[in-house]
Formats: structure tokens, C-alpha cells, sequence
């Protein structure tokens, strides 16, 4: 991360449409067809990725927009494939941005192409090619891959993401690392049109991922949060579905991330808006 200084994270396709879910069960869709589109701009007071801290200064968006393209469905073995396109920004008005070396709010600009796959009985996979890159020029462009799992354990939503650095380090290190994530959101109804979901995740170097002085270090974060999407238009809505939408994270960091931050906790909070077409 050339010193503390580069901020990027990835803005998987799932992710993007799990932020922007609504919490209706049986939502009627205003937009049929085998064309998906979903946005957000969200407002953080921290910038994490994968647990290495970044940005906690000033103001903090992230405008994103993802097109999902529905190749088939059916009622086998695979019952969907789909493949994603989307992009993914932070724009920063602290250190990191406009008030930093550069003196530009626009920091990181991430492009990706997913393919994803859903099985019977609700397990889904797929795979994620994504390139960070710095408009303001804070960091070298990243590539990396990944693959996701998700298979529902006992009714609640979980992951293992793995994923493969193929240009650049997301720790600003020498080498190349392997990562991996699991997660599960279990999630509430707290009404028929909302839901909050308390997603609890770890991040762990595989190899070479989070360096730390002392080599590579395995443990890299823990966080779990609690999120609330609440709807602003009807599903039959002619214009999409509008929702807002907040939450907050704790996170605990391994030692490589927090002698990078100055502290071995954080509570980030974010909040915004989103539509889904």
C-alpha cells in the first residue's frame, strides 16, 4: 500500500445486490426481465479493506453500480447461471483525497466481471476478476481473482471467498498473496417490508497477505455488524425499487493491521441510498 497510504476494496456483485436487498420475501419485480441494474452512494467515517486500514479521515462515499445479466434458469441441478459487470468508487475529502498529497477527491475507481451459478438447495458459486485502480494516482493498479462459495447452514447465509492477487499487493508488500474470508449474515424481520442482517466475517492470509515485521501474519480481522434497509417505494414501482440503508461494523484487527492504524479496534458506520431495477 506504498506505506498506509493506498485505500482500495473490492466491490463483489453479490455484495452490491446484498446491500441494495429490500427485505421484502415475495417481492414483486417492477423490472422482469433477464436485465438487473442496482446502485448505491454510501457515507462512511472508515475506509477499511480486508481488515488493513486505510482511510478514517474526513468525509467518505462510495458511489457503485453493478448490470446483472440473467443466461438461464430452470429447475435441475444448476438453476441459474448469471454474469455481472460493475464498478465500484471512493471518493475521499480527508487525507486520502482532496486534503492529501494529491489534492483530488477521486481515489479509487474498481472495475469487475463476475460469473455466478445457483445450485438446488441453496448454494450458489462463482467467480470474481476485478481491477483497482487510483484516479488521483495514490496507488499502482491491482488485479486480482477470487471465487465465492455460499451454502445455507441451518438457514443462515454463508461464505468462503478466496482470493488470488495476480498484479500488485493489497498490503504494500513484496509478495503476491492468497486470501480468505468467511462469513455468515444471518438476518431478522423486523416488519414485513424490513430486515436487519448481522454479518460476522473473518479475513486470513493463506500466504503472503497481510506482511507484517515479523513475516507474514495469518490472522488479518474479525468484524461483525448490524445493517438496516429500509424501503422507499412500492415493489410495483414503475422508476425501481428506492431503499436507504445503514449500519455499523465492529472490527478487530490482527497486529501487522493495527500498528498500520494506531489502534486494534474500529466501529465504522455507513450509511445511503439504493435502487434496484
Amino acid at each position: 500500500m506504498g506505506g498506509s497510504g493506498r485505500v482500495w476494496q473490492v466491490a463483489a456483485a453479490a455484495c452490491v445486490a446484498g446491500s441494495l436487498a429490500i427485505g421484502t420475501a415475495a417481492a414483486q419485480d417492477p423490472n422482469p426481465g433477464a436485465i438487473t441494474l442496482t446502485g448505491s452512494m454510501d457515507a462512511s467515517n472508515v475506509y477499511l479493506f480486508r481488515g488493513i486500514p486505510q482511510d478514517d479521515t474526513g468525509i467518505i462515499m462510495w458511489p457503485a453500480a453493478d448490470l446483472g445479466i440473467e443466461l438461464s434458469s430452470g429447475r435441475g441441478t444448476i438453476r441459474s447461471t448469471t454474469v455481472n459487470f460493475g464498478t465500484w468508487n471512493s471518493l475521499h475529502s480527508g487525507s486520502a483525497g482532496s486534503d492529501g498529497p494529491s489534492g483530488k477527491l477521486w481515489y479509487e475507481s474498481d472495475f469487475y466481471a463476475s460469473f455466478g451459478v445457483g445450485l438446488a438447495k441453496g448454494v450458489t458459486a462463482g467467480a470474481t476478476y476485478t481491477i483497482y485502480a487510483s484516479p488521483n494516482g495514490s496507488f499502482p493498479t491491482v488485479k486480482e481473482l477470487s471465487f465465492r462459495v455460499g451454502v445455507p447452514v441451518f438457514g443462515v447465509s454463508s461464505y468462503a471467498l478466496v482470493a488470488f492477487e495476480l498484479e500488485g499487493q493489497a498490503d504494500g508488500g513484496v509478495t503476491k498473496g492468497k486470501y480468505l474470508e468467511l462469513g455468515a449474515a444471518p438476518s431478522y424481520s423486523l416488519t414485513k417490508a424490513m430486515t436487519i442482517t448481522v454479518p460476522v466475517k473473518v479475513g486470513l492470509s493463506l500466504d503472503g497477505y497481510y506482511e507484517g515485521l515479523t513475516g507474514d501474519e495469518r490472522f488479518g480481522f474479525f468484524s461483525v455488524g448490524g445493517n438496516l434497509a429500509v424501503p422507499l417505494t412500492s415493489d410495483r414501482n414503475q422508476f425501481g425499487r428506492w431503499n436507504v440503508h445503514g449500519g455499523a461494523d465492529f472490527v478487530r484487527l490482527g497486529d501487522s493491521n493495527a500498528l498500520r492504524l494506531g489502534e486494534n479496534t474500529k466501529v465504522i458506520i455507513s450509511a445511503g441510498v439504493g435502487l434496484s431495477y
